[in-house]
């Protein structure tokens, strides 16, 4: 009988220490992965500069080869130089979208984590009283 209180603090001690270890480690999943997803939002705007800039050069340096070989800047030209425009666009935008979607599945990983470390923190702080509990019965028998 004088062994019951020490049990029932153990075990009650033993699941509060083990539910915060659960929380502090789906906090930290947390952290690391919202960190993970604003070095990818900064990734991403490094890469959409470089593929602009090279746009920029590559349209810089069909005007130049145009106006060198005396082609007028309208007509056949313009049209497909219009048409590489527009599909450069498209594709900047398939690949920001990407970026995007990467970004918002690490925020919904780490949203998950935050919530795995409060549920398994919770689910050992029952198990813990569980075991009290049960500390408590034997001891009452």
């Amino acid at each position: 009988m004088p062994f019951f209180p020490i049990f029932a603090i153990l075990a009650a001690a033993t699941a509060g220490v083990g539910a915060r270890a659960q929380y502090v480690a789906g906090k930290t999943q947390e952290i690391e992965l919202k960190r993970q997803a604003e070095e990818e939002k900064l990734a991403a705007q490094a890469r959409e500069i470089e593929r602009r800039q090279e746009l920029n050069r590559v349209l810089a340096a069909n005007i130049a080869a145009q106006s060198q070989a005396g082609i007028a800047g309208e007509g056949t030209p313009a049209s497909l130089a219009l048409a590489s425009a527009k599909q450069a666009g498209l594709s900047e935008a398939t690949i920001s979208l990407s970026d995007r979607l990467r970004q918002a599945t690490l925020r919904r990983q780490a949203a998950a984590a935050k919530q795995t470390g409060y549920i398994s923190a919770a689910s050992t702080l029952l198990r813990g009283a569980g075991q009290v509990a049960s500390i408590a019965q034997g001891a009452g028998e």
